[in-house]
C-alpha cells in the first residue's frame, strides 16, 4: 500500500524532473544535428539524441515505480509527472512534424487530447473526483513513445542500412496505432468524467 511521503524531494520525483530538464537539452541535440545534414546519420550527435530520448521514455515508467514501490507518493509527484509526458511528446513529436516525418493531423489529435484530458482533469478535482490513470492511455503512451523513438532511429541510422525502411514503415504503423489509441483513450476518459462535468450547481 502507497503512502504520502512527507518531502517533495523523492526520488521518483527527482527522476520526473531529471526527464524534464532533460527535454530541453535533447531537443538542443536534435537540432544540431538537424541544421547540419553531415550529423544526420550515423554521427555521434545523431546517437547521442535517438540514446537521450530512450533514456527519457524509458524513465517515465521508472519513476512511477518508485513511487509506488517506496510507498511515496505525493502530490507535487502527481502535479509534475504528467507535466514530463507532456512536454516529452509534444517536442519530440513537433520536432518530426518539422522534419516532415509525421502529418500536421497526427500532431493535432495527439496534442489536442492532452488539453482536453489536463481540463477534464482540473474540473473533476475540483468535483472532488479521482480518475485513475487506464491500462488504454498507459498503451497510449507507450505506443506513442516507441513511434516516435522508431522514427529518432530511422532518421539516425545510414539509410544504406538494409533496415532502414522496415523502421521507417513500422514507426509509420506504430504512430498511426498512437494516434487511434490517443482518440480512444480520450473519449475513453471523457465518458469516465461526465457525470462530474455534466453536473449543475
Amino acid at each position: 500500500m502507497s503512502a504520502k511521503s512527507d518531502s517533495i524531494w523523492t526520488p521518483a520525483n527527482v527522476v520526473t524532473l531529471v526527464r524534464i530538464v532533460l527535454m530541453p537539452v535533447w531537443l538542443l541535440i536534435a537540432e544540431a544535428a538537424r541544421i547540419d545534414e553531415a550529423l544526420m546519420q550515423g554521427s555521434a550527435v545523431a546517437w547521442a539524441s535517438f540514446l537521450l530520448f530512450a533514456a527519457i521514455a524509458l524513465t517515465d515508467k521508472l519513476d512511477g515505480y518508485l513511487a509506488r514501490s517506496r510507498g511515496q507518493v505525493t502530490n507535487f509527484g502527481k502535479f509534475l509527472d504528467p507535466i514530463a509526458d507532456k512536454l516529452c511528446v509534444t517536442c519530440a513529436m513537433l520536432y518530426l512534424l518539422e522534419l516532415e516525418l509525421v502529418p500536421s493531423w497526427a500532431v493535432l489529435i495527439i496534442l489536442a487530447r492532452e488539453f482536453i484530458v489536463s481540463g477534464l482533469r482540473m474540473v473533476v478535482a475540483a468535483e472532488g473526483t479521482v480518475i485513475a490513470a487506464s491500462n488504454l492511455g498507459k498503451w497510449k503512451t507507450a505506443v506513442t513513445m516507441l513511434g516516435i523513438g522508431g522514427y529518432l532511429l530511422y532518421i539516425t541510422i545510414p539509410g544504406a542500412w538494409t533496415l532502414a525502411d522496415p523502421i521507417r514503415i513500422l514507426s509509420h504503423i506504430l504512430m498511426v496505432a498512437a494516434v487511434v489509441l490517443t482518440g480512444w483513450s480520450g473519449i475513453d476518459y471523457l465518458v469516465k468524467c461526465w457525470p462530474a462535468i455534466s453536473k449543475s450547481h
